[in-house]
């Protein structure tokens, strides 16, 4: 028997849940501070009531005979420390027990006997106190709990440590750093934040700071100062402004750790006329000003209709108001939804254990660990960096050595001139492998046709094309640094016996007499063109410019931004082309088959030229016909367009997009949100540059306000035989391989969308279910291996979640076999725990509960509130997945890559369940 365990608070404790079986005796170890074990109601822990318990369980026994049902009861304890509280009783149910958490329980139990001797006398320690508290609790309560638990139809919450744990966890006013025991420790910030801000005031603090002074964001400013209202009444103040004694007098309050203390300051808040009831109106004040502090815009609007709910709930008998013990009743009922049965505390605890990294002493020790796991992960990576290294180096080992050898050039210019032409060599190395990266179409049909994808990392295409830029500017570097530094100065300060003996042949028959000589000739002239259009393309290709991270004036803000670096990587054209022209007139070379930078580049070049040869033709045919245009909250454009006979795809994939409305030129990729087997193609475009802004722009010049029921800001529907609006002509590129789309190969997946990165996990999303409905229900061979999908979508805003609203519903509702459990956050809500959002989490909570709706997403799923804790998030996975191999694929800013990689990597190691992450990042 089990159940979801309350939060711990101090050392030691937790939630206990007991069958209570008459006439047996069997105590499990379930972990060394929590105990699931079942046994006689009347236990043999007392000796001296021995006998009188002999006649007593007899009865029980006879009893437990004639009606089996009734000699199970379920009475789940509170235990913290030295005390033992009463959670609940009812009438357990025989023969039910949840065979998954039974596995895990049983997982548990092997590892932990498995351990130290020193855990187990903790067990012994621990287990001894707590049988004796609940031996003496049970014998106190059994005859009444028994009574009530048969005969009650509906079971009651009542104020436990258990239930007022969980209600306090949403009533902190301030940050947890400074409440418990830390909260006198945070007085003295505070008591400085006050003389800082009453210096001009005569130490006194008006209400507009009081936010700022006990440590509240400017975002929570009329929050903060409703909360100093209520606590100024409670004190019978006037005034707008209070001295350093009562504002330490309304700190203690806020600090306070009681249940009550925080249960009146919150209804106080509420209770703005301080009569001791709220009344509907007094409801829909609090909503409205929760739903700002947490930027809940449609909360906010509907908050009339809210408070009418919450009326309707909690004032049954339309007494016009409501209590503070109504209120109380909303808050330890309220279910805590980050509480799942199979991710029961004691089980998170073991793991958590488990995955305490054990720091090695030896230093040598370590960085063999780190680099052991670093390769693990990275093999794919490891090789190809290795392999395209042993390449660079080989050539400019051999270019070195070739030049060392030739005494016509050595014995005047020495070791610079080796240096230049192993630089070089590499240097046109690279200039024909970087294009390979952005041969789209040829890395998908790799990935999508061949074995490859299992040795080559082809999702890192983009970031090897990166380092290899990297390793262009470092042979520049050399090539060009030996001639200006060391070659020419040495050929103009050659003595004339020694220019006539060695180089006479390859400069001419008058020695060059300055530095202007080799900058006007074509190798001159060539070389310097190209060394500055590459400086430009770098330039602009770098993170600062192509995002607008820096602070330009206005004038020279064209040179940011995506179509600065458009424009400036086709500058490369020019390159190449002089880089061939550049290969030929050598100075030191004039045989042809010996000047091989033209070798070099005939594949890349001739390959890449293909690639986009095709992608002109390709887009210019497939022409596409846009159905719908929407354009929702959070400055994102939904684009549905017809689908190109022949255009197959899968999910995770993008494609290209052109506008000529807005650019004839430029065409740029987005994750397609279709899925498919649908009859169309769907992009969700959000506005990030001056592209996409002048998109969404001509577009939603065609569109109107939407008709009831529809959904967006703006929106156009293409109608049969209506007056359609004449939309801005699309062509589309594509599809193009991406990370995401090998999701098929695991049987369990984790996607993780930040934002707009959501897109491609919406299609995959909508995949599974479009095969799962396809697939016959006594198939179990159908080839698609996915078993089970957790989806998380993290965003800012609560108009996001109209992005993805009716696909959300739609799997929801079609999900009969529960393949995918969805997660929405929106982190512009307080977290769980932090009372400007309790209200929000008891509305939210009654709400889905009568209607199906959640109150912030408007979706059939409930959302969660402030951001994820990954590793709780991995933790449950791998419990629940042992032994499996889980996909991790990832869409979004770079912020988040680094931890969910991270993560991915300690639990593949520290578990039996091995985590692959892959990441798209925009």
């Amino acid at each position: 028997m089990s159940r979801n365990s309350s939060e711990q608070r101090g050392g030691g404790g937790g939630d206990y849940s007991l069958d209570i079986i008459n006439g047996g005796d069997h105590h499990e170890m379930t972990d060394d501070r929590e105990f699931g074990f079942s046994g006689p109601l009347s236990t043999n822990n007392d000796n001296n009531n021995n006998n009188k318990n002999k006649s007593k369980k007899k009865k029980k026994k006879e009893d437990a005979d004639d009606d089996e049902e009734e000699a199970y009861v379920e009475i789940t304890l509170d235990i913290h420390d030295d005390s033992v509280a009463v959670h609940s009783v009812q009438a357990a149910t025989t023969g039910q027990e949840d065979p998954e958490l039974a596995l895990l329980t049983k997982r548990t139990l092997n590892d932990i006997n498995k351990s130290s001797s020193f855990g187990s006398s903790r067990f012994r320690t621990a287990s001894s106190r707590v049988i004796t508290h609940v031996s003496q609790e049970l014998k106190r309560l059994a005859s009444n709990s028994i009574k009530r638990s048969s005969t009650s139809t509906s079971r009651r919450f009542h104020r436990t440590k258990s239930a007022a744990a969980h209600a306090l966890k949403g009533l902190k006013f301030i940050a947890t750093k400074t409440t418990g025991p830390s909260a006198s420790a945070a007085w003295p910030s505070v008591e400085k934040r006050f003389d800082q801000l009453t210096a001009n005031s005569h130490g006194l603090l008006p209400s507009s700071l009081f936010g700022e002074c006990i440590g509240m964001n400017k975002e929570s400013k009329e929050f903060a100062g409703e909360l100093f209202r209520a606590l100024a009444r409670r004190r019978n103040l006037t005034g707008d402004s209070i001295n350093k004694s009562q504002l330490q007098e309304f700190w203690e309050q806020i600090v306070d750790e009681s249940f009550d203390s925080r249960l009146q300051t919150f209804f106080d808040m509420v209770d703005r006329d301080a009569d001791g009831r709220i009344t509907e109106e007094e409801v829909r004040e609090i909503i409205s000003l929760s739903a700002s502090a947490n930027k809940l815009s449609n909360i906010q609007k509907q908050a009339e209709e809210y408070a009418a709910m919450i009326m309707e709930e909690l004032d049954p008998d339309n007494a016009g108001y409501i209590m503070v013990q109504n209120l109380e009743m909303l808050l330890l009922q309220a279910p805590n939804q980050s509480v799942r049965v199979t991710d029961s505390r004691i089980l998170s605890q073991m793991l958590s254990q488990k995955l305490k990294p054990t720091q090695e002493n030896n230093a040598l020790s370590r960085w063999y660990e780190n680099t052991k796991y670093s390769v693990m992960d990275n093999w794919q990576r490891v090789w190809v960096m290795m392999l395209w290294l042993g390449i660079v180096s080989g050539l400019f080992a051999y270019k070195f050595v070739q030049y060392r050898r030739k005494e016509y050039a050595f014995e005047v210019m020495g070791y610079c001139v080796c240096i230049a032409k192993g630089g070089a060599e590499t240097l046109k190395f690279n200039m024909a492998l970087i294009l390979l990266p952005v041969c789209r179409n040829t890395i998908t049909w790799l990935r999508n046709r061949t074995k490859l994808g299992r040795v080559v990392p082809f999702d890192d295409n983009l970031n090897f094309h990166k380092v290899i830029a990297v390793a262009i500017v470092v042979g520049v570097g050399l090539h060009v640094g030996a001639h200006l530094t060391c070659d020419f100065p040495r050929i103009l300060n050659a003595s004339e016996d020694d220019y006539e003996e060695y180089l006479k042949p390859y400069f001419g028959d008058e020695q060059p007499p300055n530095y202007w000589w080799f900058v006007k000739g074509v190798e001159g002239v060539t070389g310097i063109i190209m060394v500055v259009l590459m400086a430009i393309a770098f330039t602009l290709a770098t993170p600062w410019f192509r995002r607008n991270k820096l602070n330009l004036p206005k004038f020279l803000k064209k040179l940011t931004g995506f179509n600065a670096f458009w424009y400036s990587h086709h500058l490369f054209v020019i390159v190449y082309t002089l880089l061939i022209v550049h290969g030929i007139k050598l100075y030191l070379t004039k045989t042809w088959y010996q000047k091989t930078t033209w070798m070099y580049l005939a594949v890349p070049v001739c390959l890449y030229a293909c690639e986009r040869l095709i992608r002109a033709l390709r887009s210019s045919i497939k022409a596409v016909k846009i159905l719908k245009v929407a354009v929702y909250p959070g400055n994102v454009l939904a684009l549905h367009m017809t689908k190109p006979q022949g255009f197959r795809y899968k999910s995770g994939q993008y494609m290209f997009v052109n506008c000529a409305a807005v650019s004839p030129f430029e065409w740029h990729p987005f994750s397609i949100t279709s899925a498919p087997g649908d009859d169309y193609l769907s992009v969700h475009i959000r506005t990030l540059g001056d592209w996409t802004r002048q998109l969404k722009t001509v577009f939603s010049e065609v569109c109107q306000p939407p008709t009831a029921g529809k959904s967006g800001l703006l929106r156009a529907d293409t109608q049969v035989g209506g007056n359609n609006p004449s939309f801005p002509k699309i062509l589309i590129d594509g599809p193009y391989g991406a990370p995401a789309q090998d999701y098929k190969k695991y049987e369990v997946v984790l996607l993780v969308g930040l934002g707009i990165g959501a897109t491609p996990m919406v299609s995959i999303v909508k995949d599974i279910i479009g095969n799962y409905m396809n697939m016959k229900p006594s198939s179990s061979s159908s080839g698609f291996r996915t078993q089970k999908a957790y989806y998380y979508w993290v965003t800012r805003e609560q108009g996001s979640f109209e992005w993805f609203k009716g696909i959300l519903n739609e799997v929801a509702e079609m999900d009969e076999r529960g393949i995918i459990e969805l997660h929405n956050y929106c982190t512009s809500v307080y977290e769980e725990g932090d009372a400007r959002s309790a209200l929000i989490a008891m509305l939210q909570s009654l709400h889905h509960a009568k209607n199906g709706v959640d109150v912030v997403s408007g979706t059939r799923v409930k959302s969660h509130f402030a951001k994820p804790n990954w590793r709780q998030v991995y933790k449950r996975i791998a419990l629940q997945h042992p032994n499996s191999r889980v996909g991790v694929f990832y869409c979004g800013a770079p912020a988040l890559t680094k931890e969910l990689k991270q993560l991915a990597s300690d639990f593949s190691h520290k578990t039996s369940t091995k985590f692959e992450f892959h990441k798209e990042n925009f």
